[in-house]
């Protein structure tokens, strides 16, 4: 019984380290610019890392002062959080399948369109109330202004690589036709047909291509790019998380079995 406590205890210990990158993951999301703005993956990530954290720790407890039902509690709620981790990371992975970019023409940076992402992101930005206040969260950033410091020449500006959302907010189209004066000042065109963004541009630092479709898309691939990079932190966490569960699993057993072999034994003899 001794000897499976104390495996239970080393498996439980191991589950408290694995929570930790899950909640790392989810501080990360948090400050990562895209996610700053959108705010939805990252609290549900924190969320389950802490009460990962917090079932793994009643488990060393329940383990080590050899308490069963805390040990019963441990295994069902552990089964729960891993049920919930695993669908979290299905989901995921299911509404960052769509959305890469569009190449253009003499230019190193893509265009991002709404339409190439899955529905689920779409409706983050689509309405107006939830734009205005992903806006004034884009527009209290330096991205673009970071543009004007690093590029003079329009040559240099068509081949630099931009992030999806300094491609999307910091200038205009390139359908539109303007004219390159700095990364965010563009003389405007003559026919702007093209593309409803193209009358949404503005000089103005404050406004520029914030209300842009394509600003909406450049989100929408920065906060794809960043739930992807999470989602394989959360891919590997969950595959060793299952492992652990299950050979704590086995160690509770064993530790039973032993349990009632010790009392067949005392009352046999």
């Amino acid at each position: 019984m001794a000897t499976s406590n104390n495996v239970i205890v080393c498996i439980n210990f191991v589950a408290v380290i694995l929570s930790i990158p899950i909640i790392g993951s989810g501080i990360w999301l948090a400050n990562e610019q895209a996610d700053s703005c959108v705010q939805f993956l990252q609290w549900p990530v924190i969320i389950l890392g802490v009460l990962i954290l917090v079932v793994a720790l009643a488990g060393c407890i329940g383990a080590f002062f050899r308490i069963t039902w805390l040990l019963i509690v441990y295994l069902v709620a552990m089964l729960v959080l891993v049920i919930l981790l695993v669908c979290l990371v299905g989901f995921v992975y299911m509404v960052t399948l769509r959305g890469h970019g569009n190449i253009e023409a003499d230019r190193a940076y893509l265009q991002y369109h709404m339409d190439d992402f899955s529905g689920f992101l779409r409706r983050r930005v689509r309405s107006s109330f939830k734009w205005d206040r992903i806006r004034s969260c884009i527009s209290q950033t330096n991205m673009c202004a970071e543009l004007n410091q690093s590029y003079r020449m329009a040559d240099d500006f068509f081949n630099a690589r931009l992030t999806p959302m300094q491609s999307g907010c910091c200038r205009p189209p390139t359908r539109c036709g303007y004219q390159f004066v700095n990364p965010t000042y563009w003389i405007r065109a003559f026919d702007l047909a093209a593309d409803m963004d193209c009358l949404q541009w503005s000089n103005e630092q404050t406004q520029l291509c914030y209300s842009c479709d394509s600003c909406k898309g450049g989100l929408l691939a920065n906060l794809r790019k960043e739930w992807k990079r999470a989602n394989v932190i959360l891919i590997i966490t969950v595959i060793v998380l299952i492992v652990v569960y299950l050979v704590g699993c086995c160690a509770f057993r064993n530790a039973k079995t032993e349990d009632l072999f010790r009392k067949y034994k005392q009352g046999y003899t």
